[in-house]
This record gives C-alpha cells, sequence and structure tokens, in this order.
C-alpha cells in the first residue's frame, strides 16, 4: 500500500473511532507493556489527588447566554510574543520516546503544525536539539540541581539549542511515592527482567514499532536532557542519584537563573498566593499553576481549586494550569478562573502511542473542535472573552 493511502487509512480509522480524548486511553492501554501504561496513567499513593483533578472541574458549572450570534468563532490567543490558535498546549512527559517512537519529536511537531503551544520535558530520552530543530518554538521544561555549576552549563545548552521559554518545574524535590509502577513492574532505572520481556512479547506492536525499532537505529535510550552533558542510560543505576539532586534547589538559584537566562522564564508546580508572589518576586514571565497531575504529593490541592488565589496574587503575570483537563468545557472553566491557557498530559501521550503524529494531530483538532462548539453554545465568539460570568461555582462534596 502506498504510504499516501496508509495515511489516508489511519486518519480515517482515528476519525471514526477516536470520538474524544479519552478514547485514546484504552487503545493505549492495549498497545502498551503493562509497566509503561502504568507509568503513564498513575499518580501516587491513594490516587486521592487524581481524582480531585476531575472532580474540581465537575463542581463548576456553565451559564449560556443565548440569541448572541455565534456562527464565526475565534480561539486565537498570544503569550509571550507568539499568537496560538486555541488555548491549551501540550504538558512535558517523560521518558515518551518510549511509549512512542520518537515520541518527543512526534508530539512537538504535532504542535507546531497545529499552532498550540507544548512543552518538552526535561526527563526526555531525545537530545532538545533533535526536538528544537524539527519544532522551533517548542518550551523546554528542566529539572534542575541545586548545583550553579550544573545549571549553568544546562542553561548555555539550552540557550543553543535557541530554546525561547524555559520552564522550571518546581514541585518534585523528591520523587513521588509512585506505589503503582512499583506493583505494575516499573522502576527508574528501567531492571530488565522476565517479567518485562514477556510483556514485550506479548505486545508486539509496541515492541517492534518503539522499542527494537529505537535500539536498531538509536541505542540504549539515555536520559539525554538533565544536564549539558549526556546523561545515563534509563537502566543505569545513577539515574536514581541524578534524581535526588533536586532536594537542594532554593529561591536562590532560581535568583540566579533569572540573572542568566534572557528569554522567557516559567515556573510550573505552584499552588498557593504565597509561592506565586515569591516567583513574581524573582523575575519569572508566567506561572503553571499545577500538581503534577497527581503525581507527587497525594492529597495536595487541585489545580483548579488553587488557581484563583494564584491568579489574584499576581494579576501582573499570565497563569497557567495543568493537571485534570480532558474537555473543551475544562479548558473554559479554567480560562474563565483566570488562567490564560491549559496544557494537557496524559491523552495526548496515549494519542502518541496510538497513532504517532497523526495521533496528536487527531487529538489537538478534537480539542479545538470541542472548545469551538462550547463557545458557541455558550454564546461566546471569542475565547479570550471568557470570564467569570461564565460559570457557577458550587462547593466540594
Amino acid at each position: 500500500m502506498p504510504q499516501s493511502a496508509h495515511n489516508e487509512k489511519q486518519a480515517n480509522w482515528l476519525k471514526q473511532r477516536v470520538l474524544a480524548l479519552k478514547d485514546f486511553e484504552p487503545m493505549a492501554r492495549k498497545r502498551l507493556p503493562k509497566p509503561l501504561y502504568a507509568y503513564v496513567s498513575g499518580a501516587v499513593e491513594d490516587n486521592i489527588t487524581l481524582a480531585q483533578n476531575r472532580q474540581s472541574f465537575e463542581n463548576i458549572a456553565l451559564r449560556p447566554r443565548v440569541l448572541v450570534g455565534v456562527s464565526t468563532r475565534d480561539l486565537t490567543f498570544k503569550l509571550f510574543g507568539r499568537e496560538y490558535t486555541a488555548p491549551f498546549g501540550l504538558a512535558p512527559m517523560g521518558i515518551s520516546a518510549l511509549f512512542a517512537y520518537r515520541g518527543d519529536v512526534v508530539m512537538a511537531q504535532a504542535a507546531s503544525r497545529a499552532a498550540v503551544p507544548a512543552i518538552m520535558s526535561g526527563s526526555s530520552l531525545i537530545r532538545l536539539e533533535e526536538v528544537m530543530e524539527a519544532a522551533p518554538g517548542t518550551w523546554f521544561q528542566a529539572y534542575l540541581p541545586g548545583d550553579m555549576h550544573h545549571i549553568e552549563g544546562l542553561l548555555a545548552r539550552i540557550e543553543a539549542a535557541k530554546v525561547e521559554t524555559l520552564v522550571i518545574t518546581v514541585d518534585t524535590p523528591v520523587a513521588g511515592n509512585r506505589e503503582n509502577n512499583v506493583r505494575a513492574g516499573f522502576s527508574t532505572p528501567l531492571r530488565p527482567s522476565a517479567a518485562l520481556a514477556w510483556q514485550g512479547i506479548t505486545h508486539p506492536r509496541w515492541l517492534l514499532g518503539t522499542f527494537a525499532r529505537t535500539l536498531l537505529r538509536h541505542g540504549v535510550p539515555h536520559f539525554e536532557n538533565a544536564y549539558a552533558h549526556r546523561g545515563t542510560p534509563i537502566v543505569s543505576r545513577n539515574v536514581e542519584r541524578d534524581f535526588s539532586d533536586r532536594a537542594h534547589f532554593t529561591w536562590n538559584h532560581l535568583a540566579t537563573i533569572r540573572r542568566r537566562w534572557r528569554g522567557q522564564l516559567v515556573v510550573k508546580g505552584i499552588l498557593t498566593a504565597e509561592d506565586a508572589r515569591l516567583a513574581h518576586q524573582h523575575g519569572v514571565d508566567g506561572i503553571i499553576v499545577s500538581n503534577h497531575g497527581g503525581r507527587q504529593l497525594d492529597g495536595v490541592i487541585a489545580s483548579m481549586r488553587a488557581l484563583p488565589e494564584v491568579v489574584e496574587a499576581v494579576p501582573q503575570l499570565p497563569v497557567m494550569l495543568d493537571s485534570g483537563v480532558r474537555r473543551g468545557t475544562d479548558v473554559i472553566k479554567a480560562l474563565a478562573l483566570g488562567a490564560r491557557c491549559v496544557f494537557i498530559g496524559r491523552p495526548f501521550a496515549y494519542a502518541a502511542a496510538v497513532g504517532s503524529c497523526r495521533g496528536v494531530a487527531h487529538a489537538i483538532s478534537l480539542m479545538q473542535a470541542e472548545i469551538s462548539r462550547d463557545l458557541a453554545m455558550l454564546g461566546i465568539t471569542r475565547a479570550t472573552d471568557v470570564d467569570a460570568q461564565c460559570i457557577q461555582r458550587s462547593h466540594p462534596n
């Protein structure tokens, strides 16, 4: 079958089978080995925050207006000097090259073609230079150690790669207690075992299309972007040591980074007004309200419930949000509470696992269509006009 015909067939299959972001998850669950699916889907401990992230959207109702005239709608918004086609983007997802072949490139390219923002993870297995070349304008998210020597080297590398927007995640001083990963057989470093081998054998599309293809063409995956130099292989014991460095990172380091970094600086993982004000005092250009998708501290406040106090604390800054966004109505609710845009993680990871670049492109188009349709039914013609009058908040149960 010619490649163009194959592409068209896959695109039609996606349109018929995937009607919403949630439809990607069961497909990805079948395609991925159990440990990898657990890594993407799971949170920490009792999954309280994971559930609260969704509940927080359900506790907000929409207030539609009628007879407004909504034959055309405009989803565009501007951020950091760029115009994007819709107020959502792709959140950073670590080790995405394990659940989709060249996953970081795939997601960044799909976002770039659709003109929505995308953030590449510092826990990625593909060199940031390759991703930036394939999709200029992609944001880069870093997990930083509390060592200015290493930080300076990484900043120089990021700058040389022509990254314009640097996102520093600040809610990972230590690794979260991801018990579900252990139960499913996933670990960092990745430890080869008979059970892991069996998972590969019983998931041949992933084994041949992602894992074997990666090994043959690129060798054993490494954590490529934690430092100025190439990081450790994913099977190395030193991975745990590299993650432990983050406990030493403080506001003093952020102040030094702000003096050194000339591009846009965003902090991700803020959940309180106090920290939002500190971030503003340290010169950041934007904040992402996030609880890491429930993957760090279980029982922590849902991002949507933290959003209003952060927006109120720093009216001078663009405030964004991630954690729990799954529908166009979720995006609108976040905008109504003051978010400039939102970021979505797991569903785009599933989309990449199921359909590579076309899967991610389809996921983006689904969200664009939902937001446009929802705006029409709310009586709004521009996404930037969404405000608190569009919603009614209720108290959580």
